[in-house]
């Protein structure tokens, strides 16, 4: 029975962040190459790309170059020329949103579609597949029974984002950010409208909720459904977060490394999909860092409380409930340990997040030197655990390949050769020392010399978990001779690590089916939300039967009075208790105010879903 590869993917801010990445357990990573990422203050050289891929190379590890933002006729070489360089680096495959690339003169490189290109129906998958991409990144929205029909249909590998910070609209659907402040969310440089404050009008223009962030999510965490999401038939578990530091990515690819591992371990069909284990140094816990509190999304259907309407900043690890406090101390019922220099945040009555430093310690109380405004019953978080946070900065990883050695001893010295455990042997590499032999004058003490010598590989990227001695009799080897043939071992063995995952890597490129040309398109007209800005891409979709192709909202500009900005599977009728299944009323259009501008919400509630259009109709206004 052939086992099925599951692979955790790591976000990657620049070459360090994912070199921590793939130490502290990522099978990949992904990371923004010089431009064109869906991050635009996250772009990294092709000297540092090249760098990170050989470092992941070492433990079979891949390397996802970003290239998802719509691309302008006159950027297309220049993006042709990044995705050869991303290939002649070592990349393993490209994330893409524009479909020009794949009318592109490329090298075999894997091309995966981007969740920007808004992945959300079997349709859909089925065409990407066929038009020759290698993975496809579903929409954060489906369901556990929508990505079980899609696999079922399918056979394209699909990957899925399970944790980190969620965007209200469905990817590559979002131009609220364009629209107000001309900086594209599909050209990697959104302003995060939704996470600003909002006042909730009704036709009349009552104020039905004020000055909260009504667009704004809390946090994906699916960690307690990954079984469930490895039998629906994902393979790739995506961790957001190319704008994040070492400190985030380190704890939560360790968090969710140990929860993978503990299913990998119990079941013969799975296995991980790079080699090498990791060990941590500091407590591994989601909560500990950046969060907007946590919610599973639309894995399980609809549900309360996924948005985070009070505030949309951290909120970090609840510690317990305050039960007296003053001005300037506050006593606390939690069974956590309080450190000095602590960061804590709590809503007060007003639901406002304020914040206080813990100067001092005493026991479960606080001292702050300054006011903090708490109050008895107020549900403390700390959002910044110094002591922690020390030890998250200070992990390496550790990252080890299990090796079994065997030294013996040859006509004109010895022979010490390397084998990777539970890989065939083709991973075995030799070292020889021509070296006078020196019988043993105390054969168990040598014995026990040499054992201890070649056992100890210190900071190399190799632990040994077995060793072999095959002498005619017990011998003297100096611990220079042994430390030398372990130096020779390390670079051989890495080198033909690294060599054979370029040498596959170029035997996948070359089984790639570039495009389809007689593969319909799902639609057969496509207004600016197919997001065309280019020639190429225009003749893609024509040459899949698609006969009209509007021009992109980044494209033209266009300030229509009624532009559809985003399509949400967050409702906000259903967040404020305004629900016309719940309440028996019609679903009547409501606006969102604030200083960016008046915009209406419409509500598709057969498809259970929220659009966001750029301004109201006249009908909407009064008179």
């Amino acid at each position: 029975m052939k086992m099925k590869k599951i692979e955790l993917l790591s976000p990657a801010k620049d070459c360090e962040v994912g070199i921590a990445a793939i130490n502290h357990g990522a099978d990949a990573v992904y990371i923004g190459g010089p431009d064109f990422g869906a991050r635009e203050k996250a772009s990294n050289s092709i000297a540092d790309i090249e760098r990170l891929c050989r470092h992941a190379a070492l433990y079979d590890a891949k390397v996802y170059v970003t290239l998802n933002t719509l691309l302008f006729d006159n950027e297309l070489e220049r993006a042709r020329q990044i995705a050869i360089d991303c290939w002649n680096a070592g990349v393993d495959a490209l994330i893409v949103q524009d479909m020009a690339y794949l009318m592109m003169d490329l090298p075999p490189i894997p091309l995966h579609a981007s969740t920007q290109c808004n992945n959300l129906t079997l349709e859909k998958v089925k065409f990407l597949e066929k038009a020759g991409f290698s993975q496809v990144v579903l929409g954060r929205e489906l369901s556990l029974e929508q990505i079980r029909e899609i696999r079922e249909k399918t056979s394209v590998p699909l990957e899925f984002f399970v944790h980190g910070s969620l965007c209200v609209s469905q990817s590559g659907q979002c131009y609220l950010s364009q629209y107000i402040g001309n900086r594209s969310a599909n050209r990697g440089a959104c302003a995060q409208p939704c996470r600003l404050p909002w006042n909730l009008l009704d036709l009349e223009d009552n104020t039905l909720v004020k000055n909260r962030h009504l667009l704004c999510l809390k946090d994906l965490n699916n960690s307690a459904h990954l079984e469930e999401l490895i039998d629906a038939g994902i393979t790739s578990f995506k961790i957001e977060g190319r704008l994040k530091e070492a400190d985030y990515v380190k704890n939560v690819t360790a968090f969710y490394r140990q929860k993978l591992d503990e299913i990998l371990d119990r079941r013969d069909d799975l296995e991980r999909a790079s080699r090498g284990h990791s060990a941590y140094t500091f407590e591994v816990n989601p909560e500990k860092s950046f969060s907007r509190g946590f919610t599973d999304f639309f894995i399980n259907g609809r549900q309360k409380g996924i948005d985070s309407p009070f505030t949309p900043k951290s909120m970090g690890e609840y510690v317990g409930e305050v039960v007296w406090c003053n001005s300037t101390r506050i006593d606390l019922k939690t069974d956590k340990v309080l450190h000095n220099g602590d960061g804590f945040c709590f809503l007060n009555q007003d639901h406002e997040l304020l914040g206080v430093r813990a100067d001092r310690i005493e026991g479960n109380t606080i001292v702050s030197n300054r006011p903090h405004g708490a109050t008895r019953g107020v549900k403390l978080y700390r959002n910044y655990d110094i002591e922690w946070q020390k030890q998250v900065d200070a992990s390496t990883g550790n990252r080890k390949i299990d090796i079994a050695l065997q030294l013996s001893d040859t006509d004109d010295g010895y022979e010490f050769s390397a084998t990777l455990v539970g890989v065939d042997s083709v991973h075995t590499v030799s070292t020889n020392a021509a070296v006078v032999k020196i019988p043993a004058n105390n054969p168990e003490k040598a014995i026990d010399n040499i054992r201890k010598k070649a056992l100890q590989w210190g900071d190399t990227p190799f632990l040994p978990t077995k060793l072999d001695l095959i002498f005619d009799q017990p011998y003297l080897i100096p611990a220079s001779v042994i430390g030398e043939m372990k130096r020779d071992l390390a670079e051989k063995l890495t080198n033909q690590l690294i060599e054979n995952h370029q040498d596959n890597r170029g035997l996948i490129g070359d089984a790639i089916n570039r495009v389809s040309t007689d593969e319909p398109y799902p639609e057969s007209e496509l207004s600016f939300l197919g997001n065309v800005t280019n020639a190429l891409a225009a003749d893609f979709y024509r040459q899949h039967g698609v006969t009209t192709v509007e021009d992109a909202l980044e494209k033209s500009l266009s300030k229509e009075p009624d532009l559809k900005l985003m399509t949400a599977k967050h409702c906000i009728r259903y967040a404020n208790g305004l629900c016309s299944k719940e309440t028996g009323k019609k679903a009547e259009p409501l606006f969102l105010q604030n200083d960016k501008g008046t915009f209406r919400l419409e509500f598709d509630c057969r498809h259970c879903q929220m659009h966001v259009f750029s301004t109201r109709p006249q009908q909407y206004f009064n008179d």
